[in-house]
C-alpha cells in the first residue's frame, strides 16, 4: 500500500483518525506520520485484526478523507 501522507496534512487529519480508531493514542498517531504501513500495523496490534483487514481500513479511511489528505 503506497498511500503515505505528507506530515503537515497528517497533522490536520489526526483528529479524524482518532475518531476512527479511538484505541490509538495521540502519540501513536503522530508517530505513524501518515504512513499507511505504520498506521495499519498499529490498528492490527491494537484491535487484533489481520494485516489485510487493517490495510483495508486504512485504505478506506484515506479514500474517505482524500480531499483533506492529498
Amino acid at each position: 500500500m503506497n498511500n503515505d501522507i505528507a506530515e503537515g496534512k497528517w497533522k490536520q487529519v489526526i483528529g479524524k483518525a482518532k475518531t476512527a480508531w479511538g484505541r490509538l493514542t495521540d502519540d501513536e498517531l503522530k508517530k505513524a506520520e501518515g504512513r499507511a504501513d505504520r498506521l495499519a500495523g498499529l490498528i492490527q496490534e491494537r484491535y487484533g485484526k489481520t494485516r489485510d483487514e487493517a490495510e483495508l481500513e486504512v485504505r478506506r479511511f484515506f479514500d474517505a478523507n482524500r480531499k483533506d489528505l492529498f
